[in-house]
């Protein structure tokens, strides 16, 4: 069993601090790398050693694939953690990582993509069982196609880029006209994004809950799942609110999803982190849509409840260690709540406001979690996505994980840019939401009227 001396972080913000720290505790050496755009980062402060790759445009830094795996050689790591977003999910990458004797702290080339590709995973979720939204058989060739699978099935239909995240590539559609012209639009959108402008079509559920497996499964033929988290607040497919466990789900159906979850990862030979992500209509019936082979954003409230650290896992796995426990270990204790705070401001259409940060105060307390790369006097660069942080809350029960954030939200304070903490205290306020009561178009349907 090997065990890792350096490894390089090939990415920025949160998630960069979030896995050196991880690596600290392993005893592991980090190397950061960043962008003429990123010199103020905070993990730049607590690497071992520290590389410039390129301007602060993503296309000639972070996603600069030559770039970092120079710095990976010069450095001499033993592996490349590459976050989420950005490389984490490009097979290509990880094949590169491979061909250069460096380990890829994630899955299988393979699995990468089997899974990656949404077209192939919906594939593969039908061959073993796994429930699918009906939709096209594969990837549509014209617009012709999409008409023709859309009357089969019956508007309002959802146009996916296979290769798509964040959003991307997607657009819903309630009659032709839309549909053709949505069609147009994902498909430039997808090629502009992700180099790919492959696209599927699926029967839209309307007012579904958007629900997840985190999955974790080691090299010896051990899978677990860590529960679900329920990120059905999401403002055009970002997420803003995630919480662990769902609220409302029924223990039959939490178990049927998992188990759905581990099937499909087996298939695909999986190891090390990854998330199954359902849609659950009114009528509880769940639906598979999607995994990320990759750690996700809203991974923290999965720890807080199970006690378990997923990055220190993703690498004790690339690490070649067993997980050393079973299903039948993992209990989920209390309720944990995300916000994802964004430089970018409600009031204006949500426009991106990157600037200097003149004033910075992290909130505390007991069941209080801040994950966040930033500080008085950071500067928030234009180049990248507008979220600079995490506010995560765990306590015994719903309404107290609840109150918990409302004083949180209430003791942040982020000035000198715009955030979204304004919307986020609504939220906490609303009806609907106090009740469990979420969908995917709640915040749409009541804040952005």
């Amino acid at each position: 069993m090997k065990k890792f001396t350096r490894i390089l972080i090939a990415n920025r913000g949160e998630v960069a601090l979030r896995i050196l720290r991880a690596a600290k505790e392993l005893d592991i050496e980090t190397v950061a790398v960043f962008s003429e755009a990123d010199r103020n980062l905070l993990h730049l402060e607590y690497a071992d050693r520290k590389i410039c790759i390129g301007p602060g445009p993503s296309l000639q830094s972070y996603l600069d694939i030559p770039k970092i795996i120079s710095a990976a050689e010069i450095t001499d790591v033993d592996a490349i953690h590459p976050g989420y977003g950005f490389l984490a999910e490009n097979a290509h990458f990880a094949e590169i990582c491979k061909s250069c004797s460096i380990e890829f702290i994630g899955p299988s080339v393979e699995a990468i993509r089997a899974l990656g590709d949404k077209g192939k995973a919906r594939e593969l979720a039908k061959k073993v069982g796994v429930p699918c939204v009906p939709g096209s058989q594969g990837i549509l060739p014209d617009d012709k196609e999409a008409l023709r699978v859309a009357h089969e099935f019956g508007y309002p239909v959802i146009i996916k880029a296979v290769a798509g995240g964040g959003g991307r590539g997607m657009r819903v559609a309630h009659n032709d006209v839309s549909l053709v012209n949505g069609f147009l639009q994902a498909r430039a959108e997808a090629e502009a994004a992700f180099k790919n402008p492959d696209v599927y079509l699926e029967k839209f559920i309307e007012k579904p809950r958007h629900v997840e497996i985190q999955l974790l499964a080691d090299h010896y033929g051990e899978i677990v799942h860590l529960g679900e988290r329920d990120c059905s607040l999401q403002r055009r497919h970002q997420k803003v609110i995630e919480e662990s466990p769902s609220p409302g789900l029924p223990e039959e159906t939490r178990q049927a999803m998992g188990e759905a979850a581990k099937k499909l990862a087996r298939a695909a030979g999986y190891h090390n982190a990854g998330t199954c992500e359902f849609l659950v209509d009114r009528e509880g019936k769940f639906y598979f849509i999607e995994v990320n082979t990759r750690v996700q954003v809203e991974h923290p409230v999965t720890e807080l409840v199970t006690g378990i650290d997923i990055i220190k896992e993703q690498i004790r796995i690339a690490c070649g260690e067993p997980l050393g426990y079973t299903q039948s270990d993992i209990q989920l204790r209390g309720v944990a709540i995300e916000c994802r705070i964004n430089a970018e401001d409600p009031a204006n259409n949500f426009k991106p406001s990157p600037g200097l940060i003149t004033k910075f105060q992290a909130p505390g307390g007991f069941g209080v979690r801040v994950d966040t790369h930033i500080y008085s006097g950071y500067r928030v660069p234009p180049h990248y996505d507008s979220m600079i942080g995490k506010l995560i809350v765990h306590q015994r029960t719903r309404d107290e994980a609840i109150a918990t954030m409302r004083r949180a939200l209430d003791e942040l304070k982020v000035e000198g840019i715009a955030t979204n903490v304004p919307l986020l205290k609504e939220i906490f306020r609303h009806f609907h939401f106090l009740r469990g009561k979420v969908h995917t178009g709640l915040i749409e349907e009541y804040f952005m009227g």
